[in-house]
């Protein structure tokens, strides 16, 4: 890893027992913050992307907000939101997964895509892989033409590259 991202990287803080007892938050504001660290991350997705043909970044609520935004500026591609339930206003489609304690649902826009646009997935976090998953298959239901899914970090010890459809290109800028 180049110096910069790794000291991108450094600045991530771990908040224990956030949000809840026995989990390590890593909180990313630290690192963005630092106009520099900023800089490298949309620097380095660019220039992993530029190339590909992106049309569209699909960001999930709520940090793939952040840099899928900005990402989606500097790629010259449209930005859509993956959003919780009722925040959306006009018709949607809904994927439901679980979590730890029951279910969740996630929504996007019947009208966000269409089977002309080249994807780009981003997160900022992989960990057990429900959300990925399940949007994954809300992408799924436009026919894209291509689909690359990237997080910023990826917690490698829970595995949840495992429940990702290996058809997609997937990266991670950061591995815990």
């Amino acid at each position: 890893m180049e110096v910069k991202l790794q000291e991108a990287k450094d600045s991530i803080r771990d908040v224990i027992d956030f949000p809840k007892k026995g989990i390590v938050f890593k909180d990313i504001t630290t690192m963005l913050k630092d106009e520099k660290h900023l800089a490298t991350l949309v620097d380095t997705l660019y220039n992993q992307y530029k190339d590909k043909g992106i049309t569209k970044v699909v960001g999930l609520e709520s940090r793939g907000f952040i840099l899928g935004t900005v990402l989606a500026y500097r790629l010259g591609a449209g930005f859509v939101p993956v959003r919780k339930p009722g925040k959306l206003p006009s018709p949607t489609y809904s994927e439901k997964y679980s979590l730890e304690y029951g279910e969740d649902e996630i929504f996007i826009h019947q009208d966000a895509l269409d089977s002309n646009d080249v994807v780009l997935l981003h997160d900022d976090l992989l960990a057990t892989g429900g959300t990925a998953k399940a949007s994954i298959n809300l992408l799924n239901k436009f026919n894209l033409k291509n689909v690359y899914v990237n997080f910023l970090i990826e917690l490698d010890f829970l595995k949840g590259r495992e429940k990702l459809d290996t058809y997609y290109d997937v990266d991670s800028v950061f591995h815990f």
